[in-house]
């Protein structure tokens, strides 16, 4: 660990330690289509309408900009649902699309054993936090930075910022893995090492030759 002084790793959780089914191409910057077009089959309504009902609630929750209560109340009531149903909807929706990276976070995992500080900052709404926090991130990651919590989301650089200022690191001995090269520039401009994320083998090797 002395060698090149990384000493944390830090994950981000939608596309690299939770695996989705993500398409391609975005729809009115949104890339969860698995889980948007599963609730918008389930409630029988169209794409255009489901993103017109979400949309503002949805951006603001996750930059931390509203109040849970306040973003499903609006939600719900523009799906004309209850705040009950919503939650369901997304609980199943997130459990049928994205799956748990347990090869990648067990990595994680060996890597603190050894000493390492393991941490994750990510972007999440209100609803998709509690999906993908599991009982093992949260107790073995930590620091933990949800951008519906702190207030502020990737890629503003404030929130790489307060990410090091919890580690109380130098950003040289910090390496930051996401899965969207938009997310990685501001953690290179900060002077951290960055991975983009594209599978376990290919992270798992770029991280081990900065670890060397």
């Amino acid at each position: 660990m002395e060698k090149r002084g990384i000493k944390a790793i830090v994950f981000d959780i939608g596309g690299v330690l939770q695996l989705g089914k993500y398409s391609k191409k975005t729809i009115r910057g949104h890339r969860e289509l698995g889980v948007h077009r599963y609730v918008t089959e389930k409630l029988r309504i169209s794409l255009d309408q489901y993103f017109d009902s979400i949309d503002t609630p949805y951006a603001k929750s996750i930059e931390g900009t509203i109040k849970e209560k306040d973003a499903l109340n609006q939600i719900a009531k523009n799906l004309k649902i209850s705040i009950k149903k919503l939650r369901k909807l997304f609980h199943n929706a997130y459990k049928k699309n994205f799956t748990y990276n347990r090869e990648l976070a067990n990595y994680a995992i060996k890597l603190r054993k050894k000493g390492y500080v393991i941490a994750i900052l990510s972007d999440q709404w209100h609803l998709s936090k509690p999906e993908f926090l599991t009982k093992t991130m949260v107790k073995h990651f930590d620091p933990i930075l949800i951008s519906c919590d702190v207030g502020v989301r990737k890629p503003n650089p404030k929130f790489y910022k307060i990410l090091l200022k919890k580690l109380k690191l130098p950003s040289k001995q910090v390496v930051f893995i996401d899965n969207q090269e938009w997310n990685i520039k501001p953690a290179k401009k900060l002077k951290e090492k960055t991975i983009l994320f594209k599978n376990n083998k290919q992270t798992i090797r770029e991280l081990e030759k900065l670890l060397k």
